[in-house]
């Protein structure tokens, strides 16, 4: 069994902590263990993206990495979701998960992505309705907001789910991705 540190600064002290890594093959087989999937953070979710970019390797998931590569409080959340959002729309990685301080700013940027369906998720029946109902192929943490166990739960919850392509769905679906044609229709006129 490995491990993964992680920092956290509480009242501006530094505490440095060590998480254990469990490798379960229950988990590889519930999850596929197979998925590319992309994750980026700004500085508010460093930690997190840190241990939940390890524990997805250990479940045997390709991950592609679209930083922050290390620790900066002057970082800007749109740098690195941005390209995890286009990433997800033009199909180069199958799901995303996006985090910062809240887990609203990335939610925020990723939905200006046509073909991103982002969601903030903070509760176990909504990572898993959110791709079974809506779709939803980024999902969003807050890494203020959630410990690092209920996390992973919730990313587990998001993978395993696969979207119902119940008619329902569908045809609401096709209504939120006729606001997005409209959108860009207007923003492309002089």
């Amino acid at each position: 069994m490995g491990s993964v540190q992680w920092m956290v600064s509480i009242n501006g002290a530094a505490n440095i902590h060590e998480l254990p890594t469990i490798h379960c093959p229950l988990t590889t087989i519930l999850l596929g263990g197979d998925m590319r999937l992309g994750i980026a953070t700004d500085h508010g979710g460093f930690w997190l993206k840190e241990d939940l970019l390890a524990r997805l390797a250990a479940a045997g998931h390709e991950v592609v990495d679209f930083g922050a590569d290390h620790l900066d409080s002057g970082d800007d959340y749109p740098d690195f979701v941005t390209p995890l959002a286009r990433a997800v729309a033009a199909g180069k990685v199958e799901r995303g998960i996006a985090v910062c301080g809240s887990g609203v700013g990335a939610s925020v940027c990723a939905n200006k992505i046509p073909g991103v369906r982002a969601g903030l998720i903070s509760d176990h029946f909504s990572a898993r309705q959110g791709v079974e109902d809506d779709h939803m192929n980024i999902m969003c943490l807050g890494a203020r907001t959630l410990g690092p166990f209920l996390a992973w739960d919730l990313v587990e919850a998001f993978l395993a789910a696969e979207f119902s392509q119940a008619e329902r769905h569908l045809r609401r679906l096709a209504k939120v991705a006729s606001l997005e044609t409209k959108t860009n229709s207007v923003r492309s006129r002089p």
